[in-house]
């Protein structure tokens, strides 16, 4: 993900995002029967655990910080020696994730840095070899997600700090060491699609690919008909989520904001379209992505109570952040949080796993879901006894509280809903009113 200096790049290249990369081929992309099983899985699933975790983490001070400090290549090369995570248990993260009602696992399986997570034989710039911890993470998180039944997508960045074949160098390089020259189709047909296949073959059926970094060329030829086709056709049913802050593209399969709703665009760098794919907004529990030892600014468990809402209100996923430390340990802060939005989604779970966005767009006192002829009102900021909702379609035939099963007196006329609501109790995040169709 970025920092403020790639916030402020984008702003400068705005104008620059136009599509590259897109053939006739691409075009007449139609998905398989397996892929749009998938995405309906994924829209259904709701909410997935991101996690940013790299040799960046030994100096805690975010995923960014190679091109932060404007490191050189030599001393950058020195870091992995520093990285034995000890501490890692898949077994704990998984676990971790499945308790918080996370459907899905996203992981950096290499960042922009381009240091592999995984053991890639297509480069030795890889944990396996460079490192003392000298094993493959992403096989062990792998093989243990299957197991608790949970999803594992990969991150994988295009933009390539490392690599002097990533050239020409984008609008994030500086004088690291690399020479001036390389191969781009090189860089995109061996190496990039060689790490892919690597990923789509040697960890069972996985999620999706996550891409993130486009932006960094926004005019050049990424090859992504090839790359897209790749991807489909070793996987079918793998779904492609691009973070490039674009319209979508002929073969991506899901559209994600990043800290963002969908069309909001309040970070400044998203695009306001928002296509009919399946949508997902990816945030942070604090305000890092990578372990950052500074950052002590903790969502409170109801913020990201509220941030799930939120999302599901404006048909889209949550998918949230963490930053492992440098020796595989999850931040206390991190458990504590986690645990308590599982605790919140036991008993709200229903108005938010499986359903779409409601029929009545989202206001200043909440959202709406729906699934199955019930329409799920989620009350997030309205202190009055009455609300006033704008007219549907459906006609409604009973109302009742998601949690007390209580009767919800209400009113409908061709203008509207009128309901009754009963008080929020002491430290209630979401009153849910379930109206019937």
């Amino acid at each position: 993900m970025k920092g403020m200096q790639r916030w402020q790049v984008l702003l400068l290249f705005s104008l620059l995002l136009a599509a590259p990369g897109i053939s006739a081929a691409q075009n007449d992309y139609q998905p398989s029967p397996e892929n749009l099983k998938a995405r309906q899985w994924f829209q259904d699933a709701k909410f997935g655990m991101f996690i940013h975790w790299g040799v960046y983490s030994v100096l805690g001070d975010g995923e960014w910080v190679f091109h932060n400090r404007k490191l050189t290549l030599d001393e950058y090369n020195r870091l992995p020696q520093f990285f034995d995570p000890e501490k890692f248990d898949a077994q704990t993260w998984v676990a971790l994730a499945k308790s918080a009602g996370m459907k899905y696992i996203t992981i950096t399986s290499r960042h922009h840095d381009g240091f592999a997570m995984f053991d890639s034989k297509v480069s030795d710039w890889n944990i396996v070899k460079r490192t003392p911890y000298g094993k493959d993470p992403l096989k062990m998180l792998s093989d243990e997600a299957h197991r608790q039944g949970i999803k594992l997508f990969f991150y994988y960045s295009q933009l390539d700090w490392h690599n002097p074949d990533y050239y020409p160098r984008g609008v994030t390089s500086w004088d690291n060491g690399r020479p001036n020259h390389g191969d781009w189709n090189a860089y995109l047909d061996d190496y990039m699609d060689g790490q892919l296949r690597e990923l789509l073959t040697n960890y069972g059926p996985i999620g999706g690919i996550w891409f993130d970094g486009m932006w960094d060329k926004p005019d050049a030829d990424w090859h992504l008909a090839k790359t897209y086709a790749l991807i489909h056709q070793l996987q079918p049913a793998a779904l492609i989520i691009p973070n490039h802050h674009q319209t979508p593209k002929p073969g991506e399969d899901v559209q994600t904001f990043e800290r963002d709703l969908p069309g909001q665009n309040t970070a400044g760098f998203n695009t306001r379209v928002v296509s009919t794919l399946p949508l997902e907004e990816c945030n942070t529990l604090n305000d890092s992505w990578g372990f950052t030892i500074a950052d002590d600014h903790y969502k409170s468990p109801e913020e990201l109570e509220r941030m799930l809402v939120e999302a599901a209100g404006n048909n889209a996923n949550l998918l949230l952040n963490i930053g492992p430390m440098p020796n595989g340990e999850i931040q206390e802060e991190f458990v504590t949080r986690l645990h308590a939005v599982g605790t919140w989604m036991a008993t709200y779970g229903d108005s938010i796993y499986g359903t779409r966005g409601g029929p009545i767009a989202p206001a200043d006192w909440g959202v709406t879901t729906q699934k199955e002829g019930k329409i799920y009102v989620h009350v997030l900021h309205w202190e009055a006894k009455l609300l006033a909702l704008p007219a549907i379609s459906s006609t409604i035939h009973s109302a009742r509280m998601l949690t007390a099963g209580s009767d919800v007196p209400f009113s409908q006329t061709k203008d509207g809903i009128v309901l009754t609501l009963p008080e929020a109790k002491a430290g209630e995040t979401d009153r849910v009113v379930v109206l019937t169709r």
